[in-house]
């Protein structure tokens, strides 16, 4: 298959504002199943927003979003959830009085609930899947950590960990790096690099040199509209987001 056969997400002429205010305007965004796609751009772009209306967070005022040939933005966050999408925010949120491994079990179970599926986890299979995805996070030495021992680069792993163990086919991730250090940034790269094409990943980050380390194509956001679309050199080289990142430090430092 090729070209628009390939699109697992389409915003199409995605429209939002608040009290006046157009965060996300006209925005026309195709991302492919397998790929792994960074949406930059300034302060204010809308990117956050984007997010949100993908997984339902907030509502679009017109458009369409569309997710494996089906129009989702009429249904609720949890309906979105259950077709396949998951979304990391900023700020991690773990279960931190609990273990690593406590997380992991809870963030397996297909069964409603939280803390009633504690201790319902002992099969062969779901510990084998279970030390997989820590393995996969570079938690397997910390299972038995409580979370909340754990370093913010190793918390947001987990996080990510929580994410992919309900196996989603598209995962939302809001600036996976902020507040890492150079080293919890460079495994996180190694790990998103590892995930490409087993799920489709939309990446929000400030930090380019980790943006440069796992995109093939940058969608570039600005004033609620794609601007620049590209390779990390395409869109760094581009004046119309040279002029936009003016004033922010370039676009290095977005």
């Amino acid at each position: 298959m090729t070209g628009a056969a390939e699109a697992q997400l389409a915003l199409r002429d995605v429209t939002v504002s608040f009290g006046g205010f157009v965060a996300v305007d006209g925005l026309d965004l195709t991302v492919n199943r397998g790929e792994l796609r960074c949406l930059i751009g300034p302060n204010g772009a809308g990117k956050t927003t984007t997010l949100d209306l993908i997984c339902g967070r907030s509502r679009i005022s017109s458009g369409a979003i569309v997710f494996d040939g089906r129009e989702i933005h009429q249904l609720s966050e949890f309906e979105i959830a259950r077709t396949g999408i998951g979304r990391k925010f900023q700020v991690p949120s773990v279960f931190r009085e609990l273990s690593v491994r406590d997380n992991l079990e809870i963030g397996s179970s297909r069964q409603y609930g939280v803390l009633r599926n504690l201790g319902k986890f002992g099969g062969a299979a779901d510990r084998e899947r279970l030390e997989r995805l820590a393995e996969l996070v570079g938690l397997s030495d910390d299972l038995d950590k409580l979370a909340a021992q754990l370093s913010h680069g190793q918390t947001q792993w987990l996080e990510i960990a929580l994410i992919l163990a309900q196996d989603p086919q598209l995962i939302l991730m809001d600036e996976p790096t902020a507040g890492m250090t150079a080293h919890e940034t460079e495994k996180t790269a190694q790990l998103f690099n590892t995930l490409r094409g087993k799920h489709t990943l939309i990446v929000v980050e400030h930090d380019m040199g980790f943006v440069r380390d796992i995109a093939e194509t940058i969608s570039v956001m600005h004033q609620g509209r794609l601007l620049a679309q590209g390779t990390a050199d395409e869109v760094s080289d581009d004046p119309l987001v040279r002029e936009a990142y003016l004033g922010s430090g370039g676009i290095g430092h977005a």
